[in-house]
């Protein structure tokens, strides 16, 4: 009885003490039109997009900014034409100018994805004198007003790193039951509120949409300090908060990725390859967090069910007061994500699957093969000097 006394408590604690995680209105804060628009660089990072490309990149092209704004897109060794299919599509839709190039093959040291990054910043650079980075991911599609509503929060509030999580597809049965847990988990870790607190250390941010302006992107050094991150976001987030920066992360409205997750392998691949990175590849850190996560998520139904078998009424209650605070603060996720409410009590499943995806990740990363995305592995960073 004892631990689902102290799984309640934990839920109670979650709820109220936890930066109000669950809450789903933060978004971009108060915007107004600065006297004059600053210059914008997109940089898209893509391997391998010719899927996602056709439903993506018109909406960057097409963006309705009142400044300058140019779009590099960075081949980063693609097989399937992403390149050519970039160039193809801005010959068709017109709109911003676009610069498609490769730089070949990540130098020792860093991954892929951040290697790109350097490259297609050094190549706005060279092209540009823009004020702003945005960096955005191959498979995000935005609203036209998406960058001007990100300039227009940053020049607002004096941010420099404005960032969205971009709404996630949720179509298919496995979408609909690990996507939206995957936002509701990540907001608990890293509770919006928090990260947007000048006062709070908790930094964090969402890869897929990241507006950054260059003088803070110079004074962190990024993305070379940063540049063996499997988890890039929440790396870029910190190393601009550390040099005195200001963040912001929030819900988007108007930015969606297209990514189809059409089973439960695709889902169980994009959790597994940075879980154990998250948890800074330790054992100990590993087992505390199944342990959380058993208590947590698994104990309240398994009391439910055991004080009906036994006739505790306090387990029974217990774990069921303990279960409805889980879905109760899971509910607004599944709001936002339009998603049917009765799949709320269905969190511990999910919590499940979660779990053995963390396991997953550490058991991959100590067979060789953790980190893997797209045909490249990535090793344990190495220690700072």
């Amino acid at each position: 009885m004892w631990i689902t006394v102290v799984s309640l408590a934990a839920w109670v604690w979650l709820a109220l003490g936890q930066g109000f995680f669950w809450r789903t209105d933060v978004r971009l804060p108060e915007r107004r039109p600065p006297a004059a628009w600053p210059s914008v660089a997109v940089v898209v990072p893509a391997r391998d997009e010719a899927e996602t490309l056709p439903h993506s990149l018109p909406s960057l092209l097409a963006q309705d900014y009142p400044g300058r704004a140019e779009v590099f897109l960075v081949d980063d060794g693609s097989t399937d034409g992403t390149g050519e299919l970039a160039r193809a599509l801005a010959a068709e839709h017109g709109g911003l100018p676009l610069t498609v190039d490769r730089p070949g093959e990540p130098e020792p040291g860093w991954t892929g994805k951040l290697w790109a990054v350097q490259h297609g910043m050094a190549l706005a650079a060279s092209r540009t004198d823009a004020t702003y980075l945005l960096l955005t991911d191959a498979d995000i599609a935005h609203a036209p007003g998406s960058l001007r509503e990100l300039v227009a929060a940053a020049e607002s509030a004096g941010l420099d790193l404005v960032s969205q999580m971009a709404r996630l597809r949720v179509v298919t049965f496995w979408e609909r039951l690990v996507v939206p847990a995957f936002v509701y988990f990540f907001a608990k870790l890293y509770p919006f509120r928090r990260v947007n607190s000048p006062r709070s250390r908790t930094a964090a941010a969402a890869g897929g949409c990241a507006l950054l302006r260059r003088a803070a992107a110079e004074r962190a050094g990024y993305p070379g300090s940063v540049r063996q991150a499997v988890i890039d976001d929440v790396s870029l987030a910190r190393v601009v908060r550390r040099s005195g920066g200001r963040v912001w992360l929030g819900l988007a409205d108007g930015v969606e990725s297209v990514r189809p997750y059409t089973g439960l392998g695709p889902l169980w691949r994009m959790v597994a390859r940075s879980a154990y990175a998250q948890l800074l590849y330790n054992p100990l850190l590993l087992a505390g967090t199944v342990v959380g996560l058993v208590v947590i998520y698994l104990v309240p139904p398994a009391a439910v069910v055991a004080g009906a078998v036994t006739g505790s009424v306090v387990t029974a209650v217990a774990g069921a007061a303990a279960w409805a605070v889980m879905a109760g603060t899971y509910m607004p996720m599944l709001r936002y994500y339009r998603q049917p409410l009765w799949l709320a009590p269905l969190l511990p499943v999910t919590a499940l699957l979660y779990t053995l995806m963390t396991v997953d990740s550490a058991v991959q990363h100590h067979r060789g093969r953790g980190a893997a995305w797209k045909g490249r592995t990535y090793a344990r960073p190495e220690a700072a000097p």
